[in-house]
């Protein structure tokens, strides 16, 4: 029998795997019959997968709506639950684009196994569903550009379950990109080609980079076809569709909570299970004791959970200032830092329009629809930091809002700038001993790096090879240093105007005759940086290359001064360190050591990932099986 459904399951997928029209809904899949539940593929490369499933079992989940089969993804509010099932919606002629073998080695899978791409292929798409798996939507809110959005849920993606390993691990396995939920809205479910490419090579790299992350393990691709209007600029095209295996501990987020919110004031929306307060103490129960248990155990004697759950905010808050200065050292920009896209356990979720950092410029924004600049890269401590206060918010009153206010100002600033300092004094080599004064020498390289435009990835990589025994390679070094510096088109380019001079004049007229009303539009600090970028424009057209390469020279001696004990100066921050030594060699080979691991010569630039993208439309997966090699 085994053998007759290896044969048949992959023909009965393929079968009802159809083409949808573009503008016409999605059909409910056909009830499946008692025999064609028997005929489901049986894995051999996933068979060792043992699903225990206690988020479904600890967290309410919807009731099933009346009506056929197919109507559970119908878009509609999910009031009482934190899950609704949901049905993955098969896709034509799936086929693996890459496997993560770091990440499906944490479900026990080798992923060079023979069966390994069949297998993936048609369970990892959403074509069949693997034994035990139980296919569900989460239920959560959101704060999306500072304004509460009401429900949102998992509109794109569906948790298959939880599964336990003989290591001990238990793993969350989601499909992004496998068809509607009740929480889709007006949208179709879908993930394309480009964006799943972009999730799933960056998910690992930032797993390689050492920065706490949700894992990708797989991205499946298909040909069937969405359509998508890829600049927004009303030229939509057909693209394929394509879904990723995503695995973490768990993917409840800080608007997990917030879907008890009652009716914001500004607004008007509000959480569908508002005055549910018993489901609330049942989320905070299940996370603790699932995803904390130090904490659970701990407080586990006490009559009121109030101190425990002032110690689980604690720990949040902890694992969110660490998360975030090590986005801060690499120049990891998130793009979309919604309440809805911040992790309860403190992991880097839900990968959009992220960049990393090219010219070190504190206000890039990566996000093009991101027109204020909320999350520039500068901001991103402190709009985590207010994604706290809304987590707080959504505690109350299991856990008192004064209490919680007073956990984050104690915890965040305090735990963000120790981390920081931590990691760029490893990024500098500063290995020995902690000093005072390192904050500032981190702050004025960074002043160094925006003054010459240098390049945020590559400087450290410099850094690294500094000729800390010999001043004969000094020169070289500066050279190959400013060498990362823009050039002066590239500069020019980067403080263009941004503001309409007609739109600019109009504001500075208004600031001058109604300050009130100027102040309450609130396009000061966008009036002040194009006023600025004005100014660095003027003195960029009075200079040429070779006075900019004199500057660029000066801004760098002057840091390394501070620095370096080659740099005319004894006191100089390396020498300070090498004194804590007593075997210089052995310093130094520390020192190195500590750079290269804490200085990355490669991240996830746009255009490697742009490169991998466009040879996976054509075709060619090489270029994204490359990008998962660590460098």
């Amino acid at each position: 029998m085994a053998s007759v459904r290896s044969a048949v399951g992959p023909l009965l997928a393929a079968a009802s795997a159809r083409p949808v029209p573009f503008g016409r809904p999605l059909p409910p899949p056909a009830p499946r019959s008692a025999w064609a539940a028997a005929m489901e593929p049986v894995p051999r490369w996933l068979a060792g997968l043992r699903f225990d499933n206690r988020a479904l079992r600890e967290l309410p989940v919807e009731a099933p709506p009346p009506g056929p089969e197919g109507a559970p993804s119908a878009p509609r509010p999910v009031p009482g639950a934190c899950f609704a099932r949901a049905r993955p919606v098969p896709l034509q002629r799936p086929r693996v684009v890459a496997l993560s073998g770091p990440a499906l080695a944490l479900l026990g899978l080798d992923a060079a196994a023979r069966e390994a791409e069949a297998e993936a292929a048609l369970f990892f798409s959403g074509n069949a569903l693997l034994p035990g798996a139980e296919p569900a939507a989460h239920c959560y809110c959101g704060h999306q550009f500072g304004q509460f959005a009401g429900q949102l849920g998992d509109g794109a993606a569906m948790y298959l379950g939880e599964v336990c390993t003989a290591a001990g691990g238990r793993w969350e396995l989601q499909l992004k990109g496998a068809g509607p939920t009740p929480f889709s809205r007006q949208a179709d479910g879908r993930k394309v080609l480009r964006s799943s490419i972009r999730e799933f090579l960056c998910s690992e790299a930032m797993f390689h980079l050492g920065i706490p992350t949700t894992r990708a393990g797989a991205c499946v691709t298909s040909e069937s076809t969405v359509v998508r209007d890829v600049f927004y600029d009303g030229n939509p095209r057909y693209e394929k569709c394509a879904v990723v295996l995503r695995i973490a501990p768990t993917f409840i987020r800080f608007g997990s909570f917030e879907i008890f919110k009652s009716t914001d004031e500004h607004t008007g929306r509000a959480g569908p299970s508002v005055g549910r307060n018993d489901i609330r103490i049942q989320m905070l129960n299940y996370v603790i004791s699932s995803f904390f248990p130090e904490i659970h155990t701990a407080h586990a004697c006490e009559s009121s959970p109030v101190q425990r759950n002032a110690a689980f905010l604690r720990e949040v808050t902890r694992r969110t200032a660490q998360m975030v200065a090590e986005w801060q050292c690499v120049g990891f920009c998130h793009g979309v830092l919604n309440t809805d896209n911040m992790s309860i356990v403190g992991l880097t979720i839900d990968y959009g329009p992220f960049g990393f950092l090219d010219r070190y410029d504190p206000d890039h924004v990566c996000n093009a629809s991101d027109n204020a600049g909320r999350y520039a890269y500068c901001k991103q401590p402190e709009v985590c930091k207010w994604n706290l206060h809304k987590l707080a918010e959504a505690l109350e009153p299991e856990l008192p809002l004064a209490l919680g206010e007073a956990i984050i100002a104690e915890e965040f600033d305090a735990e963000f700038q120790k981390h920081y300092l931590q990691k760029m004094r490893r990024k500098l080599g500063l290995v020995r001993m902690e000093q005072d004064e390192d904050r500032a020498l981190v702050a004025r390289l960074l002043e160094t790096m925006h003054l010459t435009g240098a390049d945020f990835t590559n400087t450290f990589s410099v850094l690294s090879t500094f000729p800390v025994e010999t001043e004969a390679g000094l020169s070289d070094f500066l050279a190959v240093l400013t060498s990362q510096c823009a050039s002066l088109e590239e500069l020019k380019l980067a403080y263009r105007p941004q503001m309409d001079p007609r739109q600019l004049s109009m504001m500075l007229m208004l600031a001058q005759s109604n300050p009130q009303l100027f102040a309450l539009i609130g396009t000061q600090a966008n009036v002040t940086k194009e006023l600025e970028r004005m100014e660095q424009q003027s003195r960029l057209e009075q200079l040429s290359p070779a006075e900019l390469q004199n500057r660029n020279e000066e801004h760098w001696t002057a840091w390394l001064q501070e620095y370096s004990p080659l740099a005319c100066n004894s006191r100089a921050r390396l020498d300070k360190d090498k004194e804590g030594a007593g075997d210089t060699a052995a310093w130094q080979a520390e020192r190195v050591q500590v750079m290269h691991m804490n200085n990355p010569k490669y991240v996830l630039r746009n255009y490697i990932a742009q490169k991998a993208i466009e040879a996976a439309e054509n075709g060619d997966f090489s270029e994204v099986r490359t990008g998962l090699s660590p460098a």
